[in-house]
């Protein structure tokens, strides 16, 4: 069944929504949740949020891409979950690896100057990413967005592990030096 018609069951509050939802998309958003979470029965509730937040959502939204939607959402899910779980710093998950990989580039999420600013850096970048080579892009997305190990990482952008760990390191220094001639305080 295609997106569009998954989206319009959900306008029609069909319940079949949800199921066409599980058979097209459950290894997807299982994947991105257990990266974030690590245990599979957390992935597992992060999902199932998912769908129900779907339904929640599905109208007045109505995404032009199901898959990346679905995916946003379970991220999101995921990481509150996460969060929930850990309120300490602890290691152990794909998230706080990812984050702790960041942490050179970002200042601290807890100031309000820093919330406030969240959009503007969002903005910042996406500039950043559009103006990077396309496998230094897909790259810092996979590892950093989807969470993915970076071996997994590596291997759909079909280079060496090495390589890709190096192109992430050169790409978050070049990022970290673009946000502080764009203005962040790092």
């Amino acid at each position: 069944m295609t997106d569009e018609a998954i989206v319009v069951l959900y306008w029609e509050r069909d319940e079949r929504a949800v199921q066409e939802s599980k058979d097209k998309y459950d290894r997807y958003l299982t994947a991105i949740a257990v990266n974030i979470v690590t245990d599979r029965e957390d992935a597992k509730e992060s999902v199932n949020d998912s769908y129900l937040a779907a339904w929640n959502s599905i109208p007045p939204h109505r995404p032009s891409v199901l898959r990346t939607y679905l995916g946003k959402l379970t991220r999101r899910i995921a990481i509150d979950r996460f969060r929930t779980r850990c309120r300490q710093k602890r290691g152990g998950s794909e998230f706080a690896l990812s984050l702790s990989e960041l942490e050179d580039c970002l200042s601290s999420p807890h100031t309000p100057e820093a919330s406030l600013d969240a959009a503007e850096l969002a903005r910042a970048i996406s500039t950043f990413l559009r103006n990077c080579s396309e496998d230094a892009r897909r790259l810092f997305i996979g590892r950093y967005y989807y969470l993915d190990p970076l071996k997994n990482v590596a291997r759909y952008c079909g280079m060496s592990e090495s390589k890709a760990k190096s192109l992430l390191y050169r790409t978050r220094c070049e990022l970290k030096t673009y946000l502080q001639k764009e203005g962040f305080s790092l």
